[in-house]
């Protein structure tokens, strides 16, 4: 699928002209949602079928087009096999911690601890997928469905654009995985930035999971964001890859837990579900959200991102905005551009 960028973003304003679902049609639709999804992969095998997005930019993007066209077919490009390489250097710097302790710097004021998947056969095994464009492209990021106990705190980005609209100081506070409160500050009133955010990301939901913890790397693609002050512009398959994300709802292997996966090294991803996904077998109303928004914290407001083991110790992942493992030098140059 071959998707396109460079509309200007929304910020809605709130009219009661509005035509809207009331309470009983939201629960109608959130059923159908479920419903169909179940349908949908019920008779379409993931096994069977696969996809590959790409996206490029059009004219409406502004004067420089033509530079920033040629600039996006180099993001999509990119060597894959030197990522590969990179990012495993992450991976094996990841796999083994307890959790990952995420911090902001200047207005944003992230600190977010996201606990991680112990491995059994480490040798064998990882918890984070090493994501080389072959399903979205670009490449870029290393990714995992978090424990939910004891992923505690708050996530917060001074501005992001989520599925085409603004939200100006999204707060997401998390207690042992589920979303416990939100906020922003696009309009007047606490009650209509809850219910923005209610109808626009949590989809309607009282509370939904954090089904995914990433960490781009697609450095090259931040760099293109900010030299042509595009970051508003960036459909999220790019967006998501120029920083860490956290998603809002099921995991990346929603429906597909069963089927296994590998990282190129050839160890399997077990870090497939959580403590809500696991009750498919039970309830899979209980199990399934139909949603999944990633929100990105982008590498300048970044404090750090560490990695912490069960004896106490640490190690640095990413440290004031720029990659701190070794072999992963060569991701800050383009942070160094700027």
């Amino acid at each position: 699928m071959v998707e396109v960028f460079g509309e200007a973003p929304f910020s809605p304003e709130n009219k009661d002209a509005a035509i809207h679902y009331d309470e009983e049609q939201q629960k109608l639709n959130v059923y159908f949602a479920s419903e169909r999804s179940a349908t949908v992969y019920k008779y379409i095998s993931a096994e069977e079928h696969s996809f590959t997005i790409i996206a490029y930019p059009t004219p409406e993007i502004g004067a420089q087009f033509e530079e920033i066209f040629a600039e996006t077919v180099k993001v999509n490009t990119l060597d894959y096999k030197k990522y590969q390489t990179i990012q495993q250097r992450l991976i094996d710097v990841l796999d083994g911690a307890e959790r990952v302790h995420i911090v902001g710097c200047g207005d944003n004021h992230p600190d977010l601890t996201v606990a991680s998947r112990q491995l059994e056969d480490p040798a064998k095994q990882t918890a984070f997928e090493n994501c080389v464009a072959d399903v979205n492209i670009p490449v870029g990021e290393v990714f995992t469905s978090p424990v939910l106990t004891g992923t505690n705190g708050v996530l917060h980005v001074t501005e992001v654009f989520l599925n085409g609209l603004q939200y100006r100081n999204l707060e997401v506070v998390f207690k042992d995985g589920m979303i416990d409160s939100y906020s922003c500050t696009n309009f007047d009133s606490e009650e209509k930035n809850r219910k923005y955010i209610k109808d626009n990301v949590l989809m309607h939901h009282e509370t939904l999971p954090m089904g995914e913890f990433a960490i781009g790397t697609n450095t090259t693609a931040y760099r293109m964001a900010r030299r042509y002050q595009i970051q508003e512009k960036m459909p999220i398959l790019i967006a998501e890859k120029t920083g860490p994300h956290f998603a809002v709802g099921d995991t990346c292997y929603s429906r597909e837990e069963e089927i296994e996966r590998k990282n190129p090294d050839g160890k399997s991803i077990v870090a497939k579900e959580n403590e809500v996904s696991v009750l498919r077998s039970e309830d899979p109303s209980k199990a399934y959200f139909n949603c999944h928004t990633d929100i990105t914290i982008p590498y300048n407001e970044l404090g750090a991102i560490t990695a912490v083991y069960p004896d106490g110790s640490t190690a640095d992942i990413i440290r004031d905005g720029l990659f701190r493992v070794e072999g992963t030098e060569e991701l800050n140059g383009p942070l160094l551009e700027q």
